[in-house]
């Protein structure tokens, strides 16, 4: 048996990381500018550039909660060591690749928590049952809440008494105020909180606590941001209605985008947490920089040849329905983020799909391919684990650690 050095150990399980955040980069983040592709707002090769830098600087502003439960809270008992990490992210990246042949879409939330459930308990870990509980619930909600929201944003475009000119703007307006109360790890706060809103209101005194600690200040912000987005899409909206809904469509996959790096950027860095955080002493902005570097080249290199797919699947879907469905990716995966829960972001774009296409009548997607996909998820989580724990297993033999 060869012996690897600890070196060694440690440069292979960056470059898998690497790797990971580079199929994540290529496959994950296709979805938001596909709607925008669709309806000739942006170019192929211009939503890929804009895809890769959206998409990174979401993962460095956002993945750090992320990369935490996949690094820290999957097992009990145990830390992830820089072998257990390879083993873990090689299982997950073959998931992934394994969908992309058969072209059933593998969510790379349920690939990476398998296998690093798996690589745990392989270590002699414990299961964490209360981590397992709160995922599980939350991910079965996913459906029921994209969908649900998808049908009521494609209700309120399709409504003959609300005008397009005041439906898309208020659509715009709520999605401004959430936005002003993203959670950005740039934006410094001592309560943990650091959002736009809050750190403007601090800046004027922030004024008298309201419900739930929110300061009257974060309120007046995010209504100011609110009503700045609707006044911003109405003027576009009013000088015309197909321009003024690109537009919005356009912006509204730009803030997917960003949530989708945030999202997906700790299913690469998230196992080389401990190794990063301990043995290495480096900062976690360090291992999110490496994961962000990855989702970017991906983007970049392999990005636009999904994003043409993809796109001509949203072209038939229409430029309203696409809002439905991008609407519900954003404020879930946001929630996922500010909860530090692994998604996937395809789960609930699929979602919202089908939820904005019973507002119309029929889903318009195969129930076919729905029932194979629900069922293909379903099996990636349980043989992700049995790949991961076996794999790290022959790996530990065969280096004699």
């Amino acid at each position: 048996m060869v012996e690897l050095s600890s070196a060694s150990l440690i440069g292979t399980a960056i470059l898998t990381c690497l790797f990971m955040a580079w199929v994540l980069g290529a496959n994950s983040n296709s979805p938001p500018f596909a709607p925008a592709i669709g309806a000739n707002a942006i170019s192929t090769m211009r939503a890929a550039f804009v895809i890769g830098l959206l998409a990174a600087a979401g993962a460095l502003v956002q993945g750090g909660s992320i990369s935490r439960t996949i690094g820290a809270d999957l097992i009990d008992g145990v830390t992830i060591t820089p072998l257990a990490a390879t083993a873990g992210l090689l299982t997950a990246a073959t998931f992934m690749a394994v969908g992309i042949y058969t072209r059933y879409p593998i969510p790379a939330a349920f690939a990476t928590t398998g296998a690093m459930v798996g690589v745990g308990l392989s270590l002699g870990g414990d299961p964490a049952i209360d981590t397992y509980r709160r995922l599980g619930t939350f991910w079965l909600l996913v459906p029921i809440m994209s969908g649900g929201l998808a049908y009521m944003t494609a209700i309120i475009l399709r409504r003959d008494d609300v005008p397009e000119t005041i439906g898309v703007p208020l659509l715009a307006g709520a999605v401004g105020a959430i936005v002003a109360n993203v959670r950005l790890g740039v934006i410094p706060d001592p309560a943990g909180r650091g959002t736009v809103a809050r750190f403007v209101a601090r800046q004027f005194g922030g004024g008298p606590e309201l419900v739930g600690g929110v300061d009257l200040g974060t309120i007046l912000v995010t209504i100011t941001v609110g009503a700045l987005a609707f006044v911003w899409i109405r003027m576009r909206v009013l000088d015309s209605v197909e321009r003024g809904i690109r537009s919005f469509l356009l912006v509204l996959g730009s803030i997917v985008a960003f949530s989708s790096g945030g999202s997906q950027v700790g299913l690469a860095t998230g196992p080389l947490e401990n190794l990063f955080r301990t043995r290495l002493g480096l900062p976690g902005i360090v291992l999110l920089a490496i994961g962000a570097t990855g989702i970017l080249a991906g983007a970049w290199m392999a990005a636009p040849r999904l994003l043409q797919a993809t796109s001509r699947e949203y072209a038939q879907l229409g430029v309203r329905r696409s809002i439905a469905a991008l609407v519900p990716g954003f404020v879930i995966a946001q929630l996922a983020i500010a909860l530090g829960i692994p998604i996937s972001l395809n789960n609930i774009i699929l979602s919202g799909v089908i939820g904005g296409g019973l507002a119309a009548g029929s889903a318009g997607v195969s129930r076919r391919k729905i029932g194979f996909t629900i069922t293909f998820w379903l099996l990636t989580l349980g043989s992700s684990a049995v790949v991961g724990y076996g794999l790290y297993r022959a790996l530990a033999l065969a280096i004699g650690g």
